[in-house]
């Protein structure tokens, strides 16, 4: 019986043209090779299984032969190619520096350096692994490497760059081996499984050029293994059972209940995948991985980005069609915030169900950076008919799942048999009703008509509309939080002094606990009055304290009118004209600058040792 080789050995590339996926470097060196312009030193770093030490055996061969071919390829004919494949050329040396990394190691290559080539033109040494040369092997090695004999060639390789000295790199000539692509591996693998006799399925070798992670080395390795396993049938379900990986299948039914809101069957499927001993963190890794290719395959410029088998890009093109870009980006987000705290869960299996229950009832953050917007519509009577009720927020992007009715909040329902739009999240408008306010009839969605940067709400109760327009003060815009379109004696409940003074003061303290101590401080110093009828004034000290003052406005505002009950109250702000910002320093550079005014050493001792004022 002949004696098995390995695939790694038996096809290793003999000549540039054979190297896989490194086209850009064999290209360079060919060149150097036919203009003789080679030069003393080479450095060649990438990951494992790229081609690193099998480039550098093509490269000696090729500079040593003596009938180098026109596509400046080696003959394998001459004595010095014959030397070369026997194994036997003295012409060519092979150093481990994992093994041989002690400065006597380095002075003995010095020394051989001395002496002219036997056969053929250099003598070349090939040095595997010099990363782990010692700091004083680099240091003895570095005169001979930039000032060798004409006929000697350093060819060094490394898969750790960067533990070399920078004056070993400014030495040679540096060559970066990029990871192998999955077509370039698979294509290799359909070659050698061809004059191997192995009937290999598609699937079945993308699934193994996924799994070498970019070396060829790992590969073929791979596909010795699982022909061993399954003999000259390489099937896809043999693959993924021999190397334990999750079937694609899993991650689309996942996503199908996903879509569907069918929590129940995802955590069924989750549990049928543990069953099977596959490690959770893996699973919801993959999970990651399936909703990214989803995303990928939304667009037709980045389908190349997809690296499976053609039968299994038609199936993430086919479920692409149903998920929408924007809930696909908030189960990533989801999925990734699961990844991060995996390890730190006690209850991990418990961890991922949570993520799956999230992603299923739509519960995602309330500061996503892509937003929709949706329009509520309030149902009248024909008895007592009323104005629509618009809401358009911007809602945190989400998914309601599930083809039944589904809160959005106090008396907010989705109408049966609509079509629920992913991304969208509850209203707070019900959280910001007095308790005491009627339920809303019940609305239904639909898309809105013209989206606006701006946020509104309108409530209604009956016949009567309330608007409330949140603005930025720094547009010059009107300041008042609320126009009211029509009277609500229910939303405007009559209040007095002594009511808002209990609330202002709540609302000071709840400001100390969240540590905003100087608005805290400004709340509590003076108290507020009321104006007119629903019309509350409140005096502060300074300009800069107004600005911080409005900047805060909108959440006093609506703090007051969900305690008051009354949601035409409005707040004014006034400076006092009798105290200056001299006499009150607020911001930090306006207090710097009164106590300089007492002490002149502060503006010597800031400008003496370069201070600045912190804000």
């Amino acid at each position: 019986m002949d004696k098995f080789i390995v695939s790694a050995r038996k096809y290793r590339p003999v000549t540039f043209d054979t190297v896989v996926g490194q086209p850009g470097i064999t290209q360079t060196l060919k060149n150097a090779i036919s203009n003789n312009h080679l030069a003393q030193a080479f450095l060649f770093t990438g990951p494992r299984g790229v081609g690193k030490t099998t480039t550098a055996r093509i490269l000696a061969k090729t500079i040593n032969c003596e009938n180098i071919s026109a596509n400046v390829e080696a003959c394998d004919n001459c004595p010095s190619c014959k030397s070369f494949n026997d194994g036997n050329s003295l012409s060519i040396y092979e150093l481990d520096a994992a093994s041989n990394n002690s400065v006597d190691d380095i002075r003995a290559l010095v020394e051989q350096v001395r002496y002219p080539p036997q056969l053929g033109k250099y003598k070349i040494y090939i040095i595997d692994e010099v990363h782990m040369l010692s700091a004083n092997a680099f240091n003895a090695f570095l005169k001979t490497l930039e000032e060798p004999p004409y006929y000697a060639i350093f060819i060094l390789a490394t898969t750790e760059k960067h533990k070399i000295i920078p004056t070993i790199l400014s030495r040679c000539q540096i060559f970066d081996f990029n990871r192998i692509s999955v077509e370039d591996i698979v294509k290799q693998l359909q070659q050698i499984a061809y004059k191997e006799g192995v009937d290999a399925e598609d699937d079945a070798l993308h699934v193994i050029a996924q799994k070498a992670d970019g070396a060829m080395r790992d590969s073929l390795s791979i596909f010795d293994q699982l022909v061993s396993f399954t003999g000259k049938k390489l099937t896809y379900k043999a693959v993924i059972e021999n190397l334990n990986i999750l079937d694609y299948d899993y991650y689309f039914r996942i996503t199908d209940d996903l879509h569907a809101g069918n929590y129940s069957n995802c955590l069924l499927t989750f549990n049928e995948i543990l069953n099977k001993g596959f490690d959770s963190h893996n699973f919801i890794n993959g999970l990651a991985s399936h909703f990214r290719d989803l995303l990928v395959c939304k667009n037709e410029s980045t389908l190349p980005l997809l690296e499976v088998s053609m039968n299994v890009r038609e199936k993430y093109r086919v479920q692409s069609r149903f998920c929408e870009s924007l809930w696909l980006l908030n189960l990533l987000d989801l999925a990734g915030k699961a990844d991060i705290t995996f390890k730190a869960a006690k209850n991990q299996r418990l961890h991922i169900e949570l993520t799956l229950l999230k992603m299923c009832t739509g519960s995602f953050s309330e500061n996503e950076p892509v937003k929709k917007k949706v329009e509520l519509k309030s149902q009248t009577t024909p008895s007592a008919p009323s104005p629509a009720a618009v809401v358009s927020k911007q809602a945190a992007a989400g998914s309601i799942g599930g083809k039944e009715k589904e809160s959005l909040g106090t008396g907010l329902s989705l109408s049966p048999g609509l079509s629920p739009s992913p991304g969208l999240s509850p209203s707070p408008l019900a959280d910001s009703l007095p308790s005491h306010v009627a339920e809303p009839p019940t609305s239904a969605i639909t898309p809105p008509a013209v989206s606006t940067p701006k946020k509104t709400s309108t409530a209604t109760s009956g016949k009567k509309t309330i608007s409330i327009s949140g603005k930025n003060p720094s547009e010059g815009e009107k300041k008042n939080d609320v126009i009211v379109t029509e009277s609500l004696p229910e939303l405007s409940h009559p209040f007095d002094l002594q009511s808002l003074q209990l609330y202002w003061t709540k609302y000071a303290e709840q400001l100390k606990k969240e540590g905003r101590m100087t608005l805290s401080i400004a709340l509590s110093k003076r108290a507020p009055e009321i104006e007119s009828e629903n019309m509350i004034s409140f005096v502060v000290d300074s300009v800069s304290m107004e600005k911080d003052f409005n900047e805060n406005k909108t959440n006093l505002l609506t703090y007051l009118r969900k305690n008051l009950s009354n949601f035409k109250i409005d707040l004014k702000v006034e400076v006092n004209v009798t105290q200056k910002d001299d006499n009150n320093p607020y911001t930090p550079s306006e207090k710097f600058k009164k106590l300089a005014e007492i002490n002149p050493m502060l503006n010597e001792l800031k400008k003496k040792f370069d201070l600045e004022i912190e804000y």
